[in-house]
Parts: structure tokens; sequence; C-alpha cells
């Protein structure tokens, strides 16, 4: 039984609560996706990264200044060794309300079941296009059919709620937002389109070019299905709709459209032990230092934490036109 909520302690000076942690334990993926990193990737030596007991450390401290939720992302966390075994302690955490986690699905066929009994409550995953030749232009490495399969063993093994995220690019896949919506209603799963970031340089295409807004993705699908827009929100920032007389939620993520900073109530926990205060921005506290020159000491982690929400901005600045402020990947961020 889950122990009464604690009280929520991270509070940043423009008022915002930050109560929704999302950790990255691993840099490396099994795909090399277009817009999430170059194909020829160099990853973090081990020494560099945190441990699975760092890790776990800090989701026990951000749960005790109040934050209910850890979302578990990468890079692909499941390729992580020691991924299950971290996830069942993280899971147990009396006072976590919620443990989510995203993925590409590569490994859900063997693991689904595994997740489901370490506690996490509900999956996001992967998936920009049903065509398994552009999956694998997309992906780079990725095979469509495992991850459908993954698809199924995840909705067999009854997590609470399953999401598909798409990342949508203007030319390559944005005349397929009807066929994912079909997939998704078929398939009795949740799905949300998003607008590429803007983080790390790429090669593969110009992101002003392959810019295709939520707005744009929206009047597609209104040709084909009748959305009705819903006041139902998570703890991210999607703009949820409805087709008429389903339950499937479709979901918008506009970084760029529609910016929703001003309800940011998330701070990402890198690879590498960075806090990040905003997924635009650089503002971070090293964490790994702090913890590698105190180790274990947990009211003074608590405190670091405290102290950082002073340098958490206002809101992101994305600039489709020019290179990059951001030189990070998605992949080292975490999703």
């Amino acid at each position: 039984m889950r122990h009464p909520k604690q009280a929520k302690q991270l509070v940043d000076r423009f008022g915002r609560t930050v109560d929704y942690v999302r950790i990255s334990i691993t840099d490396r993926c099994d795909f090399r996706c277009v817009y999430c990193m170059s194909e020829e990737m160099t990853f973090l030596p081990r020494e560099q990264i945190l441990s699975l007991e760092e890790i776990y450390l800090l989701a026990k401290c951000f749960t005790e200044l109040g934050v209910g939720k850890i979302r578990i992302t990468g890079g692909e966390p499941l390729i992580r060794r020691g991924a299950i075994g971290l996830l069942q302690k993280i899971g147990a955490l009396p006072l976590l309300e919620e443990l989510v986690m995203t993925t590409n699905g590569s490994q859900l066929a063997t693991t689904a079941t595994q997740l489901r009994q370490a506690q996490v409550a509900r999956l996001n995953i992967s998936l920009d296009t049903l065509d398994a030749d552009k999956f694998k232009e997309l992906t780079r490495t990725g095979n469509l059919e495992t991850v459908l399969q993954g698809i199924e063993a995840a909705i067999a093994a009854g997590f609470k709620g399953i999401k598909i995220n798409a990342v949508i690019l203007k030319n390559r896949n944005h005349h397929e937002v009807t066929d994912l919506v079909q997939f998704a209603l078929n398939s009795g799963i949740d799905i949300s389109f998003i607008e590429e970031m803007p983080l790390g340089i790429i090669s593969s295409h110009d992101r002003a070019e392959a810019y295709y807004s939520s707005d744009q993705i929206r009047a597609d699908l209104a040709k084909h299905f009748h959305l009705e827009h819903i006041s139902e929100t998570t703890a991210g920032p999607s703009d949820y709709y409805r087709v008429q007389g389903r339950q499937t939620k479709i979901g918008f993520i506009s970084p760029h459209s529609h910016n929703f900073c001003s309800t940011c109530n998330r701070v990402r926990l890198t690879t590498e032990g960075r806090l990040l205060l905003c997924l635009g921005n650089e503002h971070s506290v090293d964490l790994k230092a702090v913890m590698r020159a105190h180790p274990n000491d947990s009211d003074l982690i608590k405190q670091t934490l405290i102290d950082a929400m002073e340098i958490k901005p206002e809101k992101h600045e994305f600039d489709l036109s020019e290179q990059p402020i951001i030189m990070r990947h998605m992949n080292t961020t975490g999703g």
C-alpha cells in the first residue's frame, strides 16, 4: 500500500510545482532515428553515466520531495543491463504514485509481462510509420514487425495505458497520420503526434523544411474523423482530442506552434547525471558531481534539487531556421 502523498517541495520562481521527472537511464539505442541522432553516434563511456544505484537514490530523493510520477527513458531503456531490476526497485518506492516508461518497442515482445510486474503502469511506444520500408528508413536499423509484436505483447500484458508517439516530418510520413490514428483506434490505444524538436546536429534533413505543425495534422485528420476536443490533461504537454464515439485519445505535442511552458511541471535527469531544468535550454545542475563527492548523502541531494528550482527558465526558445543552440541529442536528454 502506498504511503500518503509527500508534500511538494520543488517549486520554481514562477510558481510552477515540479512533480514529474523523466529519467534517462542510457544514451544507447538499437535504432538510429533520423530526428533523434546522427547515423554514426559516439556514446558515453560507462564511467560517465550514472550507475543503477545512483539512479535509484535520485528517484527516491525526488519522491521524498513530492514527485509523484517518474518516466524512465533512454536512448532505449530496455537495452541497459539491469533495467528491469531498476524498474522493480523504483516501482516499489512507497511515495511514488506512477511509474511509466518510453520505449521504441524493440524489446517489448519479451519484456512486457516483466514490466507490468515491475509496476510500470503506462507505456509510450515510438511508432512513426506503418510502412516497413519507411520504418527502416526513419529508424535506420529498426524492424517494424518486431515493434508491432511488442505492441501486441504490451496490450496483452494489461497496462493501464499504452500510447503511440509519432514524430511527423513533412514529405517523410505526414501523409500517414490518418493510418496511424486508425491503427490506434483498432488497437484500443492512444496516440500523440509530436512536432520535431531541434536538439543536436543531424544530417538527414533540414528541420525547417521538414516541419509539419500540429494544426496541419489536425486538419488532415478532420477530413476523415470527427474530432472532439477534450479537457482531460495528463502530466505531460499534450492537447487531447477524441474521435466521436471512441475512447482513444489523440494528443498533439506542439513545442513550436503552441508553446506549453506556462504549465511545465517536469524536469529531466540526463544519462550522465545532469538535472536538466528545461528541454529547450541548457540550465542544469551536475548531480553526478554532487553524488560522487558526497556518496549516499540524501539530505544534500534533496537540498541541491530544491535549490535547482531557482534556475528553471520560464520557457524554451526553438528556432528551426537556425542551427540548434542545444547540441545534445535526444538520446542523452531522455524523451
